[in-house]
C-alpha cells in the first residue's frame, strides 16, 4: 500500500534565519493515521505541513503525497491539490459571505476551471457541502454570514470547507490555538471523526499534549527543525513530551 506521506532528508531554511526549520528531516505516515506533531514555536511543524501542501519552495531531499513527489521549484499540479486539505490556524474564510459559500469554495478544486470562475456548483457539490456542514454541526448556519459567528463556529466552518474538498490527507495547524479548552477538545474531535469516517489521513500540529493524546494514534515529537520522538500515544513517555519545551534538559532524545 502506498504510504500517504513519505519524506527523506529534507532540510529547509527561511532567508535569513540562523537555524534551519527543518534538518534532515524524515517522515512517513500510512494511510488512515491520525499524527501530532508536538513542539514549542520554531520547532519546524507549520514548515513541514506547508512542505506536505505543496507551498514550500527551496528545500532539500525526497518528499511524496499520497504517491506523488513533490517539487521544490513549482507547486503540484492543479488536479492533485483537492486531495490536499489544509485546516489554517487563522481560518482564511471570506468574513462577509455565507457559511454554504464558505464551505463551497472547499470543491473548487473538484471542479472544471469554467463551472470554478462561474461558480457553478452542480447539485452533488450542493450535497457534499451541506453532508460536510453537518458533519461540523452547523448545518443550521448555512444562510448565516461568517462575520456574524463566533470563533468556535468559524473553525467549524473551516472545517466544512476542507472536508468539502474530499481530502484524502488533511493537514490542521494548530486547528484549535485560539479556542476554550472544552471547544477546543469539540473541534479536535470534529476533525478525526469526520476524518476517519472518510478514511483520511490526519496530520495536525499541537501545543496541547492532552489533546493530543486523546485525538492522536500517533505523537512525533520535534525541536529545531528535527524528530526528537515519534511513538504511538500509548507509548509516549511523559519526559520526552515535557522536554520538547526545555530544549535544555539532557534527557531530550534527538533520533534522527
Amino acid at each position: 500500500m502506498t504510504r500517504t506521506v513519505e519524506t527523506d532528508d529534507i532540510s529547509f531554511a527561511y532567508r535569513g534565519g540562523e537555524l534551519s526549520a527543518l534538518e534532515s528531516f524524515s517522515l512517513a505516515v500510512e494511510p488512515g493515521e491520525q499524527v501530532a506533531l508536538l513542539g514549542p514555536s520554531g520547532a519546524g511543524k507549520t514548515t513541514f505541513l506547508t512542505l506536505l501542501d505543496g507551498r514550500l519552495r527551496g528545500w532539500t531531499g525526497r518528499a511524496a503525497v499520497l504517491g506523488k513527489a513533490l517539487d521544490p521549484a513549482r507547486p503540484p499540479p492543479r488536479t492533485a491539490r483537492p486531495d490536499v486539505g489544509f485546516i489554517f490556524q487563522e481560518f482564511a474564510l471570506v468574513e462577509r459571505s455565507t457559511v454554504l459559500r464558505n464551505v463551497l469554495n472547499g470543491r473548487l478544486g473538484r471542479m472544471t476551471s469554467v463551472a470554478a470562475i462561474l461558480g457553478r456548483h452542480a447539485p452533488r457539490d450542493l450535497a457534499i457541502a451541506r453532508q460536510a456542514m453537518a458533519d461540523c454541526g452547523i448545518a443550521e448556519l448555512a444562510d448565516r454570514r461568517v462575520d456574524t459567528l463566533s470563533g468556535g463556529q468559524r473553525q467549524r466552518v473551516a472545517i466544512a470547507r476542507c472536508l468539502a474538498q474530499e481530502p484524502r490527507l488533511i493537514l490542521a495547524d494548530e486547528p484549535v490555538s485560539n479556542l476554550d479548552p472544552a471547544r477546543a477538545s469539540d473541534v479536535l474531535n470534529v476533525i478525526t471523526a469526520a476524518a476517519a469516517r472518510r478514511g483520511a489521513t490526519t496530520i495536525f500540529t499541537s501545543h496541547q499534549p492532552d489533546l493530543a493524546v486523546r485525538f492522536a494514534s500517533r505523537m512525533v515529537g520535534m525541536s529545531e527543525g528535527r524528530i526528537a520522538f515519534d511513538q504511538p500515544v500509548e507509548n509516549a513517555l511523559g519526559d520526552d513530551i515535557a522536554a520538547l519545551y526545555h530544549a535544555d534538559a539532557p534527557h531530550l532524545r534527538v533520533v534522527q
